[in-house]
C-alpha cells in the first residue's frame, strides 16, 4: 500500500482509538521499552506527543531513560519549516516551550545537539512496514534528520498497530527504524 493511503487510514484508526485504550497500550509498550538494552546511550533525541493526533506518550519513555540514565542529555526537534529540516536543541528541566502552529512543541532556547552524537532517536510514525520503513506526516524532516547521523544509531518508532505487509512507495532517501515497539511486541529490523 502507498504512503498517502496507508497514512490516511492509520491517522483515522489512531485517533479513533478511545483514550482509555490508549493510556493502556502506552503502559504496555513502556514494559515492551523496558526490555530492551540501553547500555551505551548518552544522548536522546525524542519529540513531543502532538496533541490531538493520539501519538504514543513519549514522556513515559524519556521519563524511564532519564531515571536508568542519569547523565542522560536529552534534546528535541525544532524545525525550519521554511527548509523542511530540524535540529536537535538539548533541554533541562528549566527548558521552556512554546507550540507552533502545527501544534508541535518544540523548545524555545537551547544549544544544538550535532547529530553525530545523537545515540538513540525516538521516531514519529503512524505506522511501518515489516522491513522498518515509516509512514510518517509527510514532509521528510526526520529522514533528511537520520541521514546526518551515525550509521549505528538507534532509531525507535512507537505504533499501536502492527506493522503492515509493505509500504509500496519507499523512497530512496527513506531511513528504516532499526525497532518498532508495538504493545504487543518489540520488532527488530
Amino acid at each position: 500500500m502507498k504512503k498517502d493511503e496507508l497514512r490516511g487510514i492509520f491517522r483515522e484508526k489512531r485517533v479513533s482509538l478511545d483514550g482509555r485504550d490508549r493510556l493502556r497500550m502506552d503502559d504496555l509498550m513502556l514494559l515492551q521499552f523496558q526490555q530492551m538494552d540501553y547500555s551505551g546511550i548518552r544522548t536522546v533525541l525524542s519529540y513531543w506527543p502532538i496533541s490531538g493526533h493520539a501519538e504514543p506518550n513519549t514522556h513515559l519513555f524519556t521519563r524511564y531513560l532519564a531515571h536508568i540514565l542519569p547523565e542522560l542529555q536529552l534534546s528535541y526537534p525544532v524545525s525550519d519549516t521554511k527548509k523542511h529540516t530540524m535540529q536537535a536543541i538539548a533541554v533541562t528541566e528549566d527548558t521552556i516551550y512554546s507550540t507552533n502552529k502545527w501544534g508541535i512543541t518544540e523548545p524555545k532556547e537551547g544549544n544544538e545537539v550535532h547529530p553525530q552524537q545523537i545515540d538513540l532517536v525516538l521516531v514519529p510514525m503512524l505506522v511501518c512496514d515489516t522491513d522498518g520503513y515509516r509512514v510518517g506526516y509527510g514532509k521528510g524532516y526526520y529522514d533528511k534528520y537520520l541521514a546526518q547521523c551515525r550509521q549505528n544509531v538507534v532509531k525507535i518508532g512507537f505504533s499501536y498497530f502492527e506493522p503492515v505487509e509493505a509500504i509500496t512507495d519507499r523512497g530512496q532517501f527513506d531511513v528504516p527504524l532499526s525497532y518498532c515497539i508495538t504493545p504487543q511486541q518489540i520488532y527488530e529490523f
